[in-house]
């Protein structure tokens, strides 16, 4: 099944109909709004709903005053990332640079200014990083990674291929430690553990998406290993050769979602759930393509409603997370009054009269 273009959004494998692209979102979002700090969290909120809907669901059991930080830092990377291949938007590999370049220059001047940018999600995102002061140069290995993607379409090893995870995924793991309140130097490794599985699992489920945009984010070594050619992709045919394959790399993902899981204990209750269960959930897509015979090209894998419902429900009432957690129930802690977002006066003076 080849990559049809629709009205703002694009089909894949399966018939999934990708939301339309970030720039197009945070239009309709913004549309007849001020532009204040809230409003431009309000578009990343969009952003995550439309496109992060796994994810989304998970961080919603996150305290109320926390999630807009979530919402910055999914809609800062999936701007990025759409700037850099959504299907819908027509451009030319040369438009695709000069929008990322262009867009974080302006977020790098901000960061090394003090400033506040003009584009409402790195707006968010800037006030993010300044308030819960996320390291500069996780932001900048992000975006390193999201440059790569205009140039670079296939990994000879998967140490070649963590090298890119690295900014694409593992420091998107750190970010979100000074969200969830976690100690940074204790969770990180954890952190970036999770972060990579979540990427892997995304290469996995979208191996028939990313083959259609001209990529491979399999290590050409591991299909040499399991005698499978690029003509296999091309003809869209999982044989026994690739199943071999996928559950090859299914099963490193795996170990990588085992070794998280001694990140938890490291977390305060309300994080730590919300966390097992956003984990728990990707995990789902792994199985969800086993179950169905690793068959990439026919179908996008997802974890049905029901099985999402059981997962949560399941987390929500037993959220210990072993012998060593200590943790008792979610619900026992007394509930936050939820706030906006804090306005730092360095990033964001003119917001400041929108969030008293």
């Amino acid at each position: 099944m080849s990559v049809e273009q629709l009205a703002g959004g694009a089909t894949t494998a399966g018939g999934y109909a990708h939301p339309p692209p970030s720039p197009e979102l945070v239009a309709d979002a913004l549309e007849g709004r001020a532009r204040t700090l809230e409003d431009c969290y309000e578009a990343c909120r969009r952003l995550h709903a439309a496109h992060g809907r796994t994810y989304y669901h998970a961080t919603r059991f996150l305290p109320a005053e926390r999630r807009p930080h979530v919402w910055a830092l999914y809609g800062f990377a999936r701007y990025a990332d759409d700037l850099v291949d959504h299907l819908a938007l027509d451009w030319d590999p040369a438009q695709r640079r000069a929008a990322l370049e262009s867009w974080s220059a302006e977020f790098l001047d901000a960061l090394a200014f003090g400033r506040a940018p003009e584009d409402p999600v790195l707006r968010a995102m800037a006030h993010t990083v300044d308030v819960l002061g996320i390291a500069h140069e996780d932001v900048r290995a992000f975006l390193r990674s999201m440059a790569m993607d205009l140039t670079v379409t296939r990994y000879p090893t998967y140490a070649d291929l963590v090298a890119y995870m690295h900014g694409s995924a593992a420091v998107i793991g750190t970010m979100m430690l000074p969200v969830l309140r976690a100690d940074a130097a204790a969770a990180r490794q954890p952190a970036m553990d999770l972060g990579l599985a979540f990427q892997l699992t995304n290469f996995l489920r979208d191996v028939a998406e990313d083959w259609d945009r001209g990529r491979i984010y399999l290590p050409l070594e591991d299909l040499e290993r399991f005698g499978v050619s690029e003509w296999d992709f091309h003809a869209r045919r999982v044989g026994p050769r690739m199943r071999r394959l996928l559950a090859f790399e299914a099963a490193r993902t795996r170990v990588l979602y085992r070794r998280a899981e001694r990140g938890w204990a490291l977390l305060p209750p309300r994080s730590r759930t919300s966390i097992r269960i956003a984990h728990r959930l990707y995990a789902g897509i792994l199985d969800d393509l086993e179950r169905h015979d690793w068959q990439v090209f026919q179908r996008r894998a997802a974890v049905p409603r029901g099985r999402r419902l059981a997962i949560t429900l399941r987390e929500l009432v037993a959220p210990s997370c072993g012998p060593t957690c200590g943790d008792v129930p979610a619900w026992t802690f007394k509930r936050r009054t939820p706030q906006a977002a804090t306005v730092s006066p360095r990033v964001a003076p003119a917001a400041a009269s929108h969030t008293e």
